[in-house]
C-alpha cells in the first residue's frame, strides 16, 4: 500500500522560538560546530544533554554573551519543549522557595537541555537576520519584512512577523547546513564522501519538521514517518547499520516539504468562520459608526487538540468576549484590530498580537509567548510565561510571568505593570497552563538587541498613583472569587489610600445631612461628572461596548 508522505516545517520554534532581533553573531554554523565538538568532551553535562553551567561557560567565555542573554536562549528553548502542567507548577514552586540568587543559581545548574535540537534552536535564529543583498536584490524595504497573509487572504508586505513561506523557504535554504550540523563527520558510508545520519540525529530535526502518511489525519514526528515500510528506502535509511544516506535523506526532505496544513495561509484558505457576537453601540444604543465585527476563524475542525490555530482579524470598535473549548489551548493571532476591546478567557498555547491600535486586550493564561509587534496604544493583561514586544509604541502590559520580559528592537515608550484583575476561573485556568502566582518577575525586563541605551530606556513602570485594579465586566462560574497571589507593596498601599478616600468622601456626604432636593442635586451633579471623566479618559467607548447591538428586525 502507498504511504502518502507530506512533510511541513513546524511553525512553533519560530513563532515563539526565535526572536525579533537580528541573531549573535555567532550563532553560525562554523561557531555551532564548534560548540557542538566541544559539548562531546564534557561527558555527560554536555552531550547527549547539555547542561547550562557548560552552555554558560560557552556562552559567556567563547561567544562573549552576557548570562543574561545565555539563560535567556536556554529558557526559550525550554519553552518548546513539552512539559506536563504539575511539573512546571512543581518547578515554580522551587524558583518561588529561593531566599538567594545563589539559590537560584543553584536550580538554575541542575537544567539542561537535549544538545541536538538546542543547537538547531541557536542556529535558527538566523531566520531574523537582516540581508542587504537579498533586500537589494528583491528591491523590497530595507530591513526586509515579511509577507504575512490576513484573514482575508491578503498579503502585508509591512508585518515584521514570520509567515509561513518565510519559515520554509529558511529551512530549504539551509538544510544542507541544518542537518551538517547533526552529522558526525567522522563516520562514512560506502558511497563516497557521503556523511551518515543517525536515528538520534532524525530525532533531533524533530524540532523543526513534523509529517503525515495518512493524507494529514494524523500528525507524526520526522523520525516515526521515515521509519515507515513504504519510506524507508526512499529516505535513505539503512536496518543495518540503522543511519540515513545524508543525501539520500536531503533529498527525499526536499521533495516532500510543503506548506504547513495546520498553518495561517491554510486557516485563511480553509478554516471555518467563526460566529463569535461581539457588542459595541454609541451613547444612544446605535452601532457605532466605522464599527466592524471582523472575522474569526479556526482550523479546530480538521486539526488535532495540539494544532489549533485562530486567527482575530480586523476586530474595530466593538468589544469581543469568549471563554469556549474551542479557544482552549490554541495558538491565537490578534491582527489588525482597532479600538476594540477584547477578553479572551481560556487558556491559550500561544498569542501573538501584531498592528493592533488603541485597544484594550485581556488574556486568559498563555502556557508559552504573548508576543506583541507593531502596535500603538494598546493594553495588554495577561499571565504568561513569556511576554516579548517589538517595533511598537504606547504599549502597556499588565503582567504576571516567571520569565523575564523581552523589550526586543523598535519600541518606544512602553510601559510595565503588575496583573491586576482576576475572573472566576482563572485559577483553574493557570493551573491547566502550568503557570503560578510566583515567581513573578514582570518587573525586570530584558532589553535585546542594539538599539537599547541604558541612559534611556524605552520602558518605564506604571506610577502607583495611576494603578487601579481591572474589573472584567461578565459574571462566570467559577471558584476564583479574589485577585490571586499578592501585589507589591507600593500598588497595593495606592490601593489603600484610595479606598480610605473614597470611605473618608462617603462619611463626609453622610455627615452633610443633605435634604432630598439636595440629594438628588448632588446626585445629578456627580452623574453628570462622572459621565464627563468617562468622555475625557476614554472609558465611555468601553462602557457603551458592553451594551448589545440591537438585531435588525429585518433579519
Amino acid at each position: 500500500m502507498a504511504t502518502n508522505v507530506t512533510l511541513w516545517v513546524n511553525s512553533d520554534p519560530f513563532t515563539f522560538g526565535t526572536l525579533q532581533v537580528s541573531p549573535h553573531p555567532k550563532l553560525s554554523l562554523h561557531y555551532l560546530k564548534k560548540i557542538d565538538s566541544y559539548v562531546k568532551t564534557k561527558g555527560d553535562s554536555g552531550f547527549p544533554r547539555l547542561s547550562f553551567p557548560v552552555w554558560k561557560h560557552i556562552a559567556c567565555n567563547k561567544l562573549t554573551m552576557a548570562e543574561d542573554l545565555a539563560w535567556m536562549y536556554f529558557e526559550g528553548f525550554d519553552l518548546l519543549c513539552h512539559y506536563e502542567p504539575e511539573e512546571r507548577l512543581q518547578q515554580a514552586e522551587r524558583y518561588r522557595q529561593c531566599k538567594t540568587k545563589k539559590e537560584q543559581d543553584s536550580l538554575r545548574n541542575q537544567t539542561s537541555v537535549d544538545t541536538l535540537q538546542f543547537l538547531l534552536y541557536l542556529f535558527i535564529q538566523q531566520v531574523h537576520k537582516i540581508s542587504l543583498r537579498s533586500t537589494l536584490m528583491t528591491g523590497e524595504e530595507w530591513p526586509t519584512r515579511a509577507r504575512s497573509p490576513d484573514i482575508s487572504g491578503k498579503t502585508s508586505s509591512t508585518s515584521k512577523g514570520l509567515d509561513e513561506n518565510t519559515c520554509l523557504s529558511f529551512v530549504l535554504n539551509n538544510l544542507n547546513d541544518l542537518m551538517l550540523l547533526l552529522t558526525d563527520t567522522i563516520t562514512y558510508s560506502g558511497t563516497t564522501n557521503d556523511v551518515l545520519l543517525t536515528i538520534d540525529s532524525v530525532k533531533a530535526l524533530g524540532l523543526l519538521i513534523s509529517g503525515s502518511y495518512d493524507g494529514c489525519k494524523t500528525v507524526h514526528s520526522l523520525h516515526e514517518v521515515t521509519l515507515q515500510q513504504q519510506v524507508q528506502v526512499k529516505c535513505g535509511y539503512s536496518k543495518i547499520s540503522q543511519t540515513f544516506s545524508f543525501r539520500a535523506f536531503e533529498s527525499w526532505l526536499r521533495s516532500n516539504l510543503a506548506d504547513n496544513p495546520f498553518g495561517v495561509g491554510n486557516c485563511v484558505a480553509s478554516g471555518r468562520r467563526l460566529s463569535w457576537p461581539t457588542t459595541g453601540c454609541d451613547s444612544e444604543g446605535k452601532p457605532e459608526s466605522g464599527a466592524k465585527r471582523g472575522r474569526v476563524a479556526t482550523n479546530a475542525h480538521f486539526t488535532t487538540r495540539d494544532q489549533k490555530l485562530i486567527i482575530i482579524s480586523q476586530v474595530c470598535k466593538q468589544t469581543l468576549a469568549k471563554m469556549s473549548t474551542t479557544l482552549t489551548n490554541s495558538r491565537v493571532k490578534v491582527h489588525r484590530c482597532h479600538y476594540a476591546f477584547m477578553y479572551l478567557l481560556s487558556p491559550m498555547k500561544y498569542v501573538s498580537i501584531e498592528k493592533c491600535r488603541h485597544s484594550t486586550i485581556v488574556l486568559g493564561p498563555v502556557a508559552t509567548t504573548v508576543h506583541v509587534t507593531s502596535c500603538e496604544d494598546i493594553t495588554i493583561i495577561a499571565p504568561c510565561r513569556r511576554f516579548s514586544i517589538s517595533g511598537s509604541t504606547l504599549c502597556t502590559a499588565h503582567l504576571m510571568t516567571p520569565t523575564r520580559p523581552l523589550i526586543l528592537g523598535g519600541n518606544d515608550s512602553i510601559t510595565l505593570a503588575p496583573y491586576h484583575t482576576n475572573y472566576s476561573m482563572l485559577e483553574d485556568h493557570m493551573a491547566t497552563s502550568g503557570l503560578a502566582t510566583l515567581p513573578n518577575v514582570w518587573n525586570k525586563p530584558l532589553c535585546v538587541g542594539p538599539d537599547h541605551q541604558e541612559g534611556s530606556p524605552v520602558y518605564s513602570f506604571l506610577s502607583p498613583e495611576e494603578f487601579f485594579m481591572f474589573v472584567i465586566p461578565f459574571e462566570m462560574e467559577g471558584d476564583t472569587k479574589e485577585f490571586p497571589g499578592s501585589l507589591p507593596s507600593k500598588y497595593e498601599n495606592a490601593l489603600v489610600t484610595r479606598q480610605k478616600q473614597i470611605k473618608d468622601w462617603q462619611r463626609t456626604v453622610k455627615e452633610a445631612k443633605l435634604n432630598p432636593a439636595q440629594k438628588q442635586q448632588f446626585q445629578t451633579l456627580v452623574e453628570s461628572r462622572f459621565q464627563a471623566w468617562l468622555l475625557e479618559s476614554g472609558h465611555k467607548r468601553q462602557v457603551d461596548g458592553l451594551v448589545p447591538v440591537p438585531s435588525s428586525p429585518t433579519k
